[in-house]
């Protein structure tokens, strides 16, 4: 079985993680029925020290005795040789340090040739992996050191490979073919080919940004630049004024405050000082989801209506509901963010205020 590691060797990609226990690492490449070998590539910017100082280390740590000729660091990394890691490899392994990873696309480019990931829950894998094409690493972890989460990591990627991914690829029922592993291969095809390319890329990047800003340029370059002037005069207006936004109250209306059923709504109430700040250009929205030792998961936004205006200093109620679609613990908190028709993006400003 051979099983491919191979990018750009930064710091936070964690190259060294495969050698955390050195002994357990022996024990499995040199399996005498059921071997495996690591193949290891890549290079690190001319400026990268740490970097290269971590290309050095798995060079050593390759030719020590039990992993020399089961574990080899190909130099010169380049197109050529990552085509062919791409297309040859069974397993293609990443396991950077959450949450720094960009995208990951070497892995995006192994799955067409029918090879099956083995990464973190971080980068594109994270909305790639569906159960099925693959595995992941350490499960779901949103924090953590990074002590913590390599120590999470190696236990986790030893045990995958010693009682799931191992054991599956040397699997014969028919005593020819590992059909389950090859099961594997046509899920990874299946699901990562279609979403995970150019095109896809190309197509989102024209209709999410190019087409936007066309417009954009558009509308703010008529009459003068009339309206790109409004704007920019609005913006340092509204930052002026921003500090004056406070939420001093928020009521649930439910009678009763403490347990919704599931199919009811959770009726929100709240008290927004808006100032001199046109109500026109605010979003008032309950921020809610469900309850993680105090965090917010799975977040969502309910827009709330403003009501009627509570005194003559510029306070207004705003009110609204949130439907209570499954049981379970959830909380919610009220935030506002001022928002204006020309507005590339909702946080442009990136003014907010929080009850």
């Amino acid at each position: 079985m051979t099983i491919g590691f191979a990018r750009r060797f930064a710091t936070y990609k964690r190259a060294t993680l495969l050698f955390s226990d050195k002994e357990r690492l022996k024990r499995l490449v040199n399996d005498p029925t059921r071997p495996v070998q690591f193949i290891f590539a890549g290079k690190a910017h001319p400026r990268d020290e740490a970097g290269k100082g971590l290309i050095q280390e798995v060079y050593k740590l390759s030719r020590e005795p039990g992993l020399e000729n089961r574990v080899v660091f190909l130099e010169d990394y380049d197109s050529y040789i990552a085509r062919r890691l791409v297309q040859g490899v069974d397993l293609w392994l990443n396991h950077p340090l959450r949450p720094l990873e960009a995208s990951g696309t070497s892995g995006m480019k192994s799955a067409p040739n029918g090879g099956i990931n083995l990464s973190v829950l971080d980068g594109w894998w994270r909305e790639g992996y569906n159960g099925s094409n693959g595995w992941a690493i350490g499960a779901e972890i949103d924090d953590g050191s990074a002590e913590f989460q390599k120590q999470v990591d190696a236990s986790s990627l030893y045990q995958l490979l010693e009682n799931q991914i191992v054991p599956l690829y040397y699997a014969k029922p028919d005593g020819k073919l590992p059909l389950a592993w090859l099961q594997l291969m046509r899920e990874s095809i299946r699901s990562v080919t279609p979403v995970f390319n150019t095109q896809r890329m190309v197509k989102e990047y024209t209709e999410q940004l190019y087409i936007p800003a066309a417009q954009a340029y558009q509308n703010f370059s008529r009459d003068g630049c009339g309206a790109a002037a409004q704007l920019s005069q609005w913006k340092t207006q509204m930052r002026k004024d921003w500090p004056q936004v406070q939420i001093s109250d928020v009521q649930v209306t439910n009678k009763d405050r403490q347990t919704i059923l599931v199919g009811e709504s959770l009726q929100i109430s709240a008290r927004v000082h808006l100032g001199a700040v046109d109500p026109q250009h605010v979003r008032v929205e309950a921020y809610h989801g469900e309850v993680d030792d105090g965090d917010i998961r799975n977040p969502a936004a309910t827009v709330l209506n403003q009501g009627s205006k509570a005194d003559g200093d510029g306070t207004y109620v705003y009110q609204g509901s949130v439907p209570a679609t499954e049981s379970g613990t959830y909380g919610f908190s009220v935030r506002v963010v001022p928002t204006h028709p020309c507005l590339m993006q909702a946080h442009e400003l990136r003014l907010i205020t929080w009850s």
